[in-house]
C-alpha cells in the first residue's frame, strides 16, 4: 500500500511532464490542411499525410523537452515538480533526448521532401522549428518578452497548416490560409491560459508574459474576445463562400468554449483552480479543429 501511495503521485507527475494531451498541438494543422487539400482535390496522400503527423509529433517533443531545458536555465520552473528536468534531475539527457526527436522528426519530413522531389516543405518546417527556438531558446527567449503568443500563431496557424496543405498539392490555397487563422488562434489560446496561474513565477524570473502585462482580471477579458473571434471568422468565411457550410459542425464545440471562458473568468484570480484552464483550451482546439476538417471532407 505504501509503495502505491509513493509511486502514483509519481506516474501522475511523469504523465503531466510528458503533456499527452498537448500532442493534439501539433496534429491538427495537418489535419486541417490536409481537409482543405482534400476538399479541393479529392485526392489524399496517405503515406504522406500520416509520415507527418508522426515527424510534427517528434518535433513537438523536441519543443516540450528543448522549453524544459531552457526554463530551468532560468530558474522560472524551480517550484514546477512536473519539469522533466526536476524530475530526472538531469539536464543533459534531456536536452540530448529532444535533439535526438527533432532529428527523427526532420528525417521524416526530408523523406518526404525526398518523395516530392520538391524541399519547399522542409523550408517551411525549418522555419516553424525557428520560431519554436526563438520562443525560449537563449539569446533570444521570446516568449520572455511576452511574444510567445504570435511566434505560436504562425507557427502552427499559417505555417502548420499551409505546410499540411503543400504536403498534399505542392500548391498553396487561400482557404487554407483562411483555415490557418482558425488553428492558430485555438492553439495560442492553450499558451496564453498556461500563464494564468504562474504570474509570480513568470515575474520572478523577469518573464513578461501577456498575463504579467495585461494582469490575469483583463486577460480573462481578451480570452473570452479571442475566442468569440474563432467562430465569428468561421461564420464570415462560410458567408463568403471560403469554407462550406458543412464547416460550420466546428461549431459544436462550443461548449468547450464557454467552459473555458467561464471557468477563466470565476477563477483568474486563484492560481491553482485556474491552473487546469489549458486542459480546456486543449478541448476546445481540439474539437473546433477536428469538427472544421470534417465540414470540409464532407
Amino acid at each position: 500500500m505504501t509503495t502505491k501511495l509513493i509511486l502514483y503521485p509519481n506516474i501522475k507527475l511523469w504523465i503531466a511532464a510528458i503533456k499527452p494531451p498537448m500532442y493534439c498541438v501539433a496534429i491538427m494543422p495537418i489535419w486541417i490542411g490536409t481537409a482543405v487539400a482534400f476538399a479541393e482535390t479529392r485526392v489524399l496522400h496517405a503515406a504522406v499525410f500520416f509520415t507527418f503527423l508522426a515527424a510534427a509529433i517528434l518535433i513537438l517533443a523536441w519543443e516540450n523537452l528543448s522549453n524544459d531545458v531552457f526554463d530551468s536555465d532560468t530558474g522560472i520552473d524551480i517550484n514546477k515538480r512536473h519539469s522533466l528536468v526536476n524530475l530526472t534531475g538531469n539536464r543533459q539527457l534531456i536536452f540530448w533526448l529532444g535533439n535526438c526527436f527533432l532529428s527523427l522528426g526532420l528525417l521524416g519530413i526530408l523523406f518526404i521532401s525526398w518523395w516530392q522531389k520538391d524541399l519547399t516543405l522542409i523550408g517551411i518546417i525549418l522555419l516553424c522549428c525557428g520560431l519554436g527556438y526563438l520562443y525560449q531558446g537563449p539569446p533570444f527567449r521570446l516568449g520572455y518578452k511576452g511574444l510567445g503568443e504570435i511566434l505560436c500563431f504562425f507557427a502552427f496557424g499559417p505555417l502548420g497548416v499551409s505546410a499540411g496543405y503543400y504536403s498534399q498539392t505542392q500548391s498553396w490555397s487561400l482557404t487554407s490560409l483562411a483555415a490557418s487563422i482558425i488553428v492558430g488562434i485555438t492553439t495560442t489560446l492553450i499558451l496564453f491560459c498556461s500563464h494564468f496561474h504562474q504570474v509570480k513565477d513568470d515575474l520572478a524570473a523577469g518573464k513578461l508574459s501577456p498575463i504579467v502585462r495585461l494582469g490575469t482580471e483583463r486577460g480573462s477579458q481578451v480570452l473570452s474576445l479571442a475566442t468569440g473571434t474563432i467562430y465569428a471568422f468561421i461564420l464570415i468565411f462560410v458567408v463568403c463562400g471560403i469554407f462550406p457550410y458543412w464547416t460550420l459542425l466546428s461549431w459544436f464545440s462550443l461548449p468547450f468554449a464557454f467552459k473555458l471562458c467561464n471557468h477563466v473568468a470565476e477563477n483568474y484570480n486563484q492560481p491553482l483552480k485556474v491552473s487546469n484552464s489549458k486542459f480546456i483550451a486543449i478541448a476546445v482546439q481540439f474539437w473546433c479543429c477536428l469538427l472544421l476538417g470534417i465540414g470540409f471532407v464532407l
